[in-house]
């Protein structure tokens, strides 16, 4: 069927803008991503899935200018002994990035995995990504496995001795990013992997992730620092057996800020937790789109979503969880929750269950709601000053979220950076 016309046009003109990269073992994938764009179209919103949210400077032929955003904050994670590959708009930067030899684990760029005539990593390029276009598409994903010419392979056999650090840095006010990276834990192995940076002025990142059996990887990312950034992430994961998957995503800035999260639990008694926090001023829409298919036997899924929005900021939480016939005892739970500060700001929230077994244990829930008056009472009466009062309630609220860190010393990373952002917006 033939997309509408304005669709039709914007598409076009987004594709005629890139070069599609041409040799090596991925091209084959390359090639049916750009047949799934051209089919499916680049968004719009007359698509159910975003209907909140304007995807027009997503994409549109050219990036909107963002400012550099300049400030003595070090950023997040800079006191933690990781390995670091850095990306400068989009391009890996040899001479800020660490060696990319660690024990356990073994990284590949993906500009090398493109003149090579095989590498384990093109059964998986595009695979995953594929897979997570039904039933909702996903023309960005798609565009991304198309023409992305960056990022970074990454095959853990071990347990790595510290984590696996992607730094993003935004230098130039017109870049436009797609980095694609893959992501292969095997049997028995462990890692984590951490993420920081504004990336580019528009920022299109998507994240293969395949778990095998008894596998484990833990993900903690901060997306902020630079406001005027727009940016689309996706992230599609497979779990397999006793396998392990928790996430979790700190944004404090940015003009439009799109998470898309699509996980297959595909092994008996695996694990996902996706969890994220926002706190959002101003001029700032945030959305997360979160889709978790359970299609095996005792598994257990958690997507916890807690947004601070002030001055006529907006929050989007998009989630639902899909239990396949057959995937009995399943436990699912997804919560969604917003503190509005003010009357301006708005969150949008869609949670969906969709259950075709009979014995399951599945929630969800979305709220809204301003601070605490009563507890707001209670410390101000204790002598704490009102705007110190609201930022530590605030932290209360965001609590839950960041709870589903694992590693204790991480979440306080991120709880320090909240403090930092509310104490200088008070």
């Amino acid at each position: 069927m033939a997309l509408p016309e304005l669709k039709q046009t914007a598409t076009d003109a987004r594709l005629s803008a890139l070069e599609l990269p041409k040799g090596g073992c991925l091209t084959a994938a390359r090639q049916a991503a750009l047949a799934r764009v051209q089919t499916m179209g680049l968004p719009s919103r007359r698509d159910e899935y975003w209907k909140y949210t304007r995807p027009d400077t997503l994409v549109q032929a050219e990036a909107v200018p963002a400012a550099v955003f300049h400030n003595d904050e070090e950023p997040m994670f800079s006191n933690r002994d990781r390995l670091r590959i850095v990306f400068v708009d989009g391009v890996f930067d040899a001479e800020q990035s660490d060696d990319l030899t660690l024990e356990g684990v073994r990284i590949d760029r993906l500009e090398d995995i493109c003149c090579t005539d095989i590498h384990w990593a093109r059964d998986l390029y595009g695979v995953l990504e594929a897979r997570g276009q039904t039933p909702v598409e996903r023309p960005l994903a798609a565009l991304n496995t198309a023409f992305a010419t960056d990022g970074v392979a990454i095959h853990v056999t071990g347990t790595p001795s510290k984590p696996i650090s992607l730094v993003y840095i935004h230098a130039n006010e017109a870049s436009d990013a797609i980095l694609h990276h893959v992501i292969r834990v095997e049997p028995g192995a462990e890692a984590t992997i951490l993420e920081n940076g504004p990336a580019a002025s528009r920022f299109n990142k998507c994240m293969e992730i395949d778990i095998a059996d008894t596998g484990k990887l833990h993900l903690v990312r901060a997306q902020g620092r630079d406001h005027e950034r727009r940016a689309a992430t996706h992230m599609f994961a497979r779990l397999g057996t006793e396998s392990v998957f928790k996430s979790f995503t700190l944004t404090v800035n940015g003009v439009l800020t799109r998470n898309e999260a699509v996980i297959e639990l595909t092994g008996d008694d695996a694990v996902a937790h996706i969890a994220g926090a926002c706190v959002g001023d101003g001029d700032f829409h945030h959305d997360d789109t979160v889709f978790i298919t359970h299609d095996a036997v005792n598994c257990e899924s958690r997507q916890v979503f807690k947004k601070v929005l002030r001055n006529g900021a907006t929050g989007v939480f998009q989630g639902k969880i899909l239990v396949k016939e057959g995937a009995q005892k399943t436990d699912g739970y997804q919560i969604s929750q917003s503190l509005l500060l003010d009357d301006d700001s708005q969150f949008l929230a869609k949670p969906e269950l969709e259950i075709y077994a009979d014995d399951v244990a599945c929630s969800h829930g979305s709220t809204s709601g301003a601070i605490d008056e009563t507890a707001l009472f209670y410390l101000r009466s204790r002598g704490v000053p009102a705007d110190v009062a609201t930022d530590l309630l605030t932290l209360a609220f965001l609590a839950e979220a960041v709870e589903e860190i694992e590693d204790d010393s991480l979440a306080g990373d991120i709880v320090e950076r909240l403090e930092g952002w509310l104490s200088r917006r008070r």
